[in-house]
């Protein structure tokens, strides 16, 4: 069947109260209208003070491709990043750039030169007035908004001041108070205020709850009672609010409303003609009364944010409860950390990881994608993405259970993002797309499918859940990096002679009763004379050149180890005979020549060899072997230098 329309939503923090609210319009109209939806998301504030978690995280927004989808809808206020990085304009440019027919809108705030659907905030921000003039009295009105310039700041402004002097009241200019969205806004015009530089008012009315509930805590923290002595109220519903020690009086912001228009201006533009269902928004219901106006608070509220947070260490987790039981005490009881850390090997990781992904439920698909060269450190990028990624986990929730397909698990071109994206799906779906990466050291993305019924969004258990998955990565990596420091040579990358143990023993074990053991101890000749006359650069080459012959005769059932300087020892397992000894010799000669000849070097590339066929053993058995082969590479060798000097004329 023909794939559905997909909409793209851009945004930040996701488990965030305002990201949330995005994902209920966006969600609730497309799944009235049978549309996908996929989800691009920093984990982390992209303000926040650790740059390089930040840039590892908003590199997802460079996977981006804009031609897959139907419509993009920007949730700009959460994309504003710092000063010195204009994110929205850069995802604009590559949008642009890209050549995209869909329609891309910016919710809430003004965007460059994109259409813009503006917050639906209007009814609520005057009601948060009457409120406070017509149920409590209050005429003597401060107002505290945003950074000054900051378009919701003085939108949220002008409604203020607009419903304040309908009601008759006059606003001093000392009461017009402009902070920043965040709790230090709130104690500098309380300073402000206990200091004398502000005139006390009956009720300061907030543009966000964080700086009320900073203004109420510096205020009740130098001797003023809330709300006797001054009526607060906040604004956008937070869980801080509800659970702070003196619940917050606060409205919900509507942005919820904003981004089900805004799916709604798309389907007018991708599908002309067909009905509209609009969102309809209860404002009563986005009134939350607290202690900080003297209004009866809503502990039904508090108690709901007050569960979501609590970490509980004890609780009836069981098979029938589990989707709902999933918190934030679940993932950390449940030692995720120490299991995944605790892992050996890259494989064992990543059996660990999908072991735990039951944590992520409820959902469709999970797919994690790693560069194919993610283990090697010195590979590491960290902007974009490469042209192929690799699904190392793909599986799906069969029951409460987690299922992985060896079959997805499979190479494909970045492009597509996730390939299963692109089929049709049996109902409506959102796949969120978050980075994997360890600081700004890029690994690759996790994706992970929901139905949009689903009422559980990204959340806080999924952020620390893709922590732990990143640090333990990185953890591996770190293991595997001094592994294969311990057991691989450097300049060649075949094994060293402490590693070459590692290799015989996965070689006797693949081994049958019938199988020999066929040893060959090869030594570069010349390497002196190139060194002195070309250089150690070139020594090098000529070093690597014997490498690639030994690794070539070692086949798929042998391994090539680097002895020390020149030497490489060639360990072969199999049905072998006297005679192939002198195959062997013969057919690494002819590889060296082959390579020497290819090489454009002004110097010949030589080396002398000898074999030992033995039976299988232990260490003693092989170090025997070796031994002989070594005599006979020696003498051959020596033969080599007799006939060198006789052509040279010398005696």
């Amino acid at each position: 069947m023909e794939r559905r329309k997909t909409i793209c939503v851009i945004t930040s923090q996701p488990e965030h109260f305002q990201a949330q609210r995005v994902f209920d319009g966006v969600f609730t109209q497309c799944e009235k209208y049978g549309y996908n939806v996929a989800v691009f998301a920093s984990m982390t504030s992209l303000q926040f003070h650790l740059k390089d978690q930040v840039l590892g995280d908003k590199n997802i927004y460079n996977l981006i491709n804009y031609s897959f989808f139907d419509g993009i809808i920007l949730d700009t206020i959460n994309l504003v990043a710092d000063e010195k990085d204009d994110l929205t304009g850069r995802l604009i440019g590559e949008y642009k750039a890209q050549g995209c027919k869909a329609p891309m809108i910016s919710i809430s705030m003004p965007c460059y030169d994109l259409p813009v659907v503006s917050s639906r905030n209007e009814p609520v921000l005057r009601e948060m007035c009457r409120h406070a003039i017509e149920f409590h009295g209050c005429k003597n009105i401060c107002l505290l908004t945003g950074f000054k310039g900051h378009h919701e700041a003085e939108e949220r402004l002008a409604v203020f001041i607009d419903e304040v002097k309908k009601h008759g009241l006059d606003i001093s200019e000392d009461h017009i108070v402009y902070g920043d969205f965040w709790y230090t806004g709130g104690e500098k015009l309380a300073d402000d205020i206990i200091e004398g530089r502000v005139s006390k008012p009956d009720c300061v009315i907030c543009a966000s709850d964080h700086m009320a509930l900073g203004l109420i805590d510096k205020l009740e923290g130098s001797g003023f009672s809330i709300p006797d002595d001054m009526v607060v109220i906040g604004f956008e519903g937070t869980a801080e609010a509800a659970i702070a020690n003196k619940s917050l009086t606060s409205y919900e912001s509507n942005f919820t409303q904003s981004a089900a228009n805004a799916v709604d201006e798309i389907r007018k533009i991708i599908d002309p003609g067909a009905q509209i269902l609009p969102y309809e928004t209860d404002v009563k219901k986005m009134i939350h009364r607290g202690m900080s106006c003297g209004c009866p608070p809503d502990f039904t509220l508090s108690s709901k944010f007050f569960r979501k947070s609590l970490y509980t260490t004890v609780r009836n987790y069981n098979q029938g409860t589990m989707i709902e039981s999933i918190d934030i005490g679940l993932l950390m009881e449940n030692y995720v950390l120490e299991q995944l850390t605790d892992s050996s090997t890259p494989d064992e990781c990543l059996k660990k990881i999908e072991g735990n992904a039951y944590m992520l439920m409820p959902y469709e698909n999970f797919y994690m994608c790693l560069r194919d060269d993610w283990l090697d450190t010195e590979a590491d990028t960290v902007v974009g993405y490469p042209e192929k990624m690799r699904i190392v986990i793909a599986g799906n929730e069969s029951g409460h259970g987690f299922s992985s397909s060896e079959s997805e698990k499979k190479q494909f071109d970045t492009k597509l993002m996730i390939p299963h994206m692109h089929d049709y799906t049996e109902s409506p779906s959102v796949f969120y797309f978050s980075a994997v990466h360890f600081s700004e050291k890029m690994l690759g993305y996790m994706v992970l499918q929901r139905t949009l019924d689903n009422n559980i969004h990204m959340d806080l258990v999924y952020r620390n859940w893709l922590r732990i998955v990143n640090n333990s990565l990185e953890m591996v990596r770190t293991k595997y990096r001094y592994v294969m420091l311990s057991i691989y040579d450097k300049l060649t990358g075949v094994y060293n002679r402490h590693g070459m143990f590692d290799g015989l023993k996965k070689l006797s074990q693949n081994a049958s009763d019938e199988d020999l053991m066929l040893v060959t101890v090869i030594d570069m000749d010349g390497l002196k004379y190139i060194n002195d006359t070309f250089g150690h650069n070139e020594g090098d080459f000529g070093i690597i050149t014997v490498s690639k012959a030994a690794s070539e005769i070692a086949g798929e059932n042998g391994i090539c180890v680097r002895a020390g300087g020149d030497e490489f020892f060639v360990i072969n397992v199999g049905r072998y005979t006297e005679a192939s000894e002198k195959e062997t010799e013969e057919r690494f000669l002819n590889t060296l020549n082959r390579l020497s000849a290819g090489s454009g070097k002004p110097y010949d590339i030589r080396a002398s060899v000898g074999c030992c066929l033995s039976r299988l053993g232990g260490k003693l058995v092989v170090e025997e072997a070796l031994s002989v082969a070594d005599h006979k590479m020696y003498a051959r060798k020596q033969q080599y230098k007799a006939e060198h000097r006789r052509e040279r004329g010398e005696r």
